[in-house]
């Protein structure tokens, strides 16, 4: 080989490892954006569903405001008119909305009868009596709901002393 090839064939060498290294850096590059990419997306992705889950939340709120006023309403009607066709219509209404809120993941929490527990009930009153157990819900003041395995609403309750 002469000496000018032998030149030649080192420059290209030389060239073909700054190559490589440019390569292999990009490469490199290219596979950190890409993580970067992902992670990205998939911390957005958990950012959209706890947006989701709380404006889903406030909107459940809204309905449960109106699902109260029903549930006084329902209270207030005397027995007699209980059977009239514009009444149960009406109620027909409350019922609709309940049947959506339970499609929805909503939840009713049970009170009436039980012990108290401080993680799904609010007492407002304790009430002497002495034909109930201390501690156990003997009213239900407002229903409480859950969404979501999460209380959205605790029952508030009267609770026997």
């Amino acid at each position: 080989m002469t000496k000018k090839k032998s030149e030649d064939f080192k420059e290209l060498q030389k060239k073909l490892k700054e190559c490589q290294k440019s390569k292999d850096e990009y490469l490199a590059g290219w596979q950190r954006a890409r993580a970067d990419l992902l992670n990205y997306k998939k911390g957005e992705s958990e950012r959209l569903q706890e947006f989701l889950k709380f404006t889903t939340e406030s909107w459940f709120w809204k309905f449960l405001s109106i699902l109260d006023n029903f549930e006084v309403a329902e209270k207030k009607i005397p027995a007699k008119l209980k059977e009239d066709v514009h009444v149960k219509g009406i109620l027909q209404i409350k019922k609709q909305l309940l049947d959506f809120l339970r499609t929805q993941g909503i939840e009713e929490i049970e009170a009436l009868g039980l012990k108290f527990n401080p993680s799904f009930h609010e007492a407002v009153d304790e009430v002497e009596t002495k034909d109930k157990e201390s501690g156990t819900i003997i009213e239900e003041i407002q229903k409480g709901y859950k969404f979501d395995n999460k209380v959205l609403r605790p029952a508030k309750v009267k609770v026997a002393k």
